[in-house]
């Protein structure tokens, strides 16, 4: 804009007089940032409309009319020595700098900031503007490891704290060593003494303040209190990285690795997941090492029991110690018995194509491992009272090719069993379900019948605790916590988006407010949660189970089966539509084995299909759940 515009617009309202700097930076050619269209640049001004003229790349909005005065404080208009400025000037310059000289690119940018600050994620989106999103990010990454050992820039401890240019080049170990001798916290002196190990490239410079490290070090692993076993686990590796490398003898350091081991030698699996995951592998070596007679069956447990991270590596540990028949053996023997938790479940799926198990993983894919997955979203449907995204239930449905690959594998009898359950499991959001079950009618067309209410899938009780209506029989203990779940959604979440979306138009023009918007779309789904809470309830029939009959299978039994062949055992509590935990072998009725249970009689049998194994199960015993509680 030319003064003569500035002036006029001033003329209008006096107030802008204080403004005026940011009126004048608009200019046509200035680069500018928007937070909701991204970068772009000042293409003009109509004269008829007072409006700047924008071209954003972003949105592909060319020409993009936009009130000057709406703009000030909401558009960054950037200066001629910024690096996006230089970047439209001469775009090769810039791409060259930034894969020669990474951080001589990031110190450009800290150089425009005000005080030589910036916050990471300040720079990352810098960075997207110049080398676009997804690229951005791994050049970020990469470039991060290079400022930890660069002189000139300080680099924060914590997230919440900037990048800084120094105004000294200061060599980072030395930095380190003084934080960590300052530091009075064991959980940061640990850190910063990694920190320490990383960065000194002559460990010898280390030897005249190693003892001092070391006695610290080893002072904070033993005497602190507010340390767990697997932060002192973490602080012991630091310390003997540290000592080894300066041919420290690290078998005479107390305590020892084997000594944390032992103490924690009946929750490793707790253990395990506070563990960082760049030290999970050196915990199945020490494993290995400590338990040399014993170790297999400990790595099993850890697999079965972990976090999806730490499952996947016991699986990479046994194929590495040639034991993927004791990995296929006790996967399949896991999911024969239905207890695979979701994150073995969900590496499985994950890594099922990978040329390490895809040999291995493929004779797991198929109707009985999709039963485990549909209980477990369900399971964890139930612990779960937010909106958040089921990881199982995601890559269901974001994987194209799972789904069809798994069907391939089973019969239509399997395929109508495992809909119905799809149909009746509370894990999903309503489009991903129609999608998924759009995938079963393409192999199968005769599971439309099912949608189509050909075959119902009622829920009041008959003679046999069969369901014959669409009612949902459930426990008081659930339907309590769904009440309470809908209390919290009425009486909290909502008003408080309510309140959220006010406070948003507040901030002005609806179509530029990123913040109205956000809260918006929360506000869609916790309408949406609260309709289906709503539902849920209405079919709902609360019930104590006392009715449950004693001479055959019913909503409330205890039923003691066994193997026809093997002769072996389980037994299985069935109760109410919400009321599954895999754990402890609860089934909703709602389930298969549970629809094939109901109406049973002791002495009589039922069938499960794996992979076109016919397995048959008989009832041995029956009990009344409320006659065990």
């Amino acid at each position: 804009m030319n003064l003569e515009v500035i002036d006029r617009l001033i003329e209008k309202d006096p107030s802008l007089e204080s403004s005026r700097s940011s009126l004048e930076a608009m200019k046509e050619g200035a680069c500018c940032i928007h937070r909701s269209w991204g970068f772009g640049q000042i293409s003009g001004f109509d004269q008829e409309k007072d409006m700047l003229l924008i071209d954003f790349e972003e949105e592909n909005r060319k020409n993009h009319a936009m009130d000057p005065v709406f703009c000030i404080g909401k558009l960054e208009v950037l200066p001629d020595e910024h690096i996006l400025t230089k970047h439209r000037a001469n775009p090769s310059e810039i791409e060259s700098i930034a894969k020669k000289e990474p951080v001589d690119l990031v110190i450009s940018i800290l150089v425009n900031c005000e005080d030589g600050c910036a916050q990471s994620r300040e720079i990352e989106r810098i960075i997207g503007f110049l080398l676009g999103s997804a690229k951005g990010k791994k050049w970020w990454t990469a470039t991060k490891k290079l400022l930890v050992k660069d002189p000139r820039v300080a680099v924060p401890n914590k997230k919440t704290e900037p990048y800084v240019l120094r105004d000294e080049p200061v060599k980072p170990e030395q930095e380190v060593l003084l934080d960590f001798f300052d530091e009075k916290r064991s959980a940061h002196k640990i850190i910063l003494a990694e920190k320490l190990f990383d960065l000194a490239s002559e460990k010898e410079d280390l030897q005249a303040d190693l003892p001092r490290v070391l006695n610290e070090l080893t002072v904070a692993i033993m005497e602190a209190r507010n340390l767990s076993q697997a932060e002192r686990l973490y602080g012991i590796w630091v310390r003997n990285n540290l000592a080894r490398d300066v041919e420290e003898d690290v078998e005479k350091l107390e305590p020892t690795s084997s000594s944390i081991l032992e103490e924690c030698k009946d929750d490793l699996p707790g253990l395990a997941d506070q563990l960082p995951t760049k030290f999970h592998r050196r915990f199945l070596d020490l494993i290995h090492r400590v338990y040399e007679d014993n170790w297999k069956p400990l790595i099993v447990n850890l697999l079965q029991n972990t976090s999806f991270k730490f499952s996947g590596e016991c699986a990479h540990f046994l194929v590495d110690q040639e034991e993927t028949k004791l990995l296929l053996s006790s996967l399949n023997k896991s999911l024969d018995e239905q207890i695979l938790k979701a994150p073995v479940l969900l590496w499985i799926l994950k890594f099922r194509e990978l040329s390490k198990f895809k040999d291995l993983l493929a004779t797991l894919i198929g109707p009985r491992l999709l039963t485990a997955v549909f209980s477990a979203i369900d399971y964890e449907s139930l612990q779960n009272a937010s909106t958040r995204r089921i990881p199982l239930a995601e890559i269901l449905s974001d994987d194209r090719e799972l789904l069809p690959s798994i069907l391939d594998k089973g019969t239509a009898e399997n395929a109508k069993d495992l809909a119905q359950a799809l149909i009746l499991n509370p894990g999903f959001e309503d489009l991903s379900k129609k999608s998924l079950l759009a995938r079963f009618i393409k192999i199968y067309p005769e599971i439309q019948a099912i949608l189509d209410g050909e075959h119902g899938s009622g829920a009041s009780s008959d003679s046999v605790g069969q369901v014959t209506d669409d009612s949902l029989i459930v426990s008081q203990k659930s339907y309590d916590q769904k009440m309470d779940d809908l209390e919290l959604l009425n009486k909290e979440k909502i008003p408080a988006n309510s309140q959220a979306i006010e406070a948003a138009r507040e901030l002005g023009d609806l179509r530029e407010n990123a913040e109205y918007q956000m809260a918006k779309d929360e506000q869609k789904i916790l309408l949406a949660r609260q309709s289906e809470l709503q539902t849920d309830l209405m079919r709902a029939k609360p019930t104590d189970f006392e009715d449950a009959p004693v001479d055959f299978v019913g909503i409330g039994s205890i039923a003691n089966l066994s193997d026809s062949n093997s002769g072996e055992s389980q037994k299985y509590v069935i109760l109410g539509a919400w009321d599954s935990d895999p754990d402890n072998n609860i089934l909703s009725y709602l389930t298969p084995l549970g629809q094939r249970l109901l109406g049973k009689k002791i002495g009589e049998t039922v069938e499960t299909e794996v992979e076109g194994n016919v397995q048959s199960w008989k009832i041995e015993g029956l009990t009344r759940w409320v006659d065990s509680q």
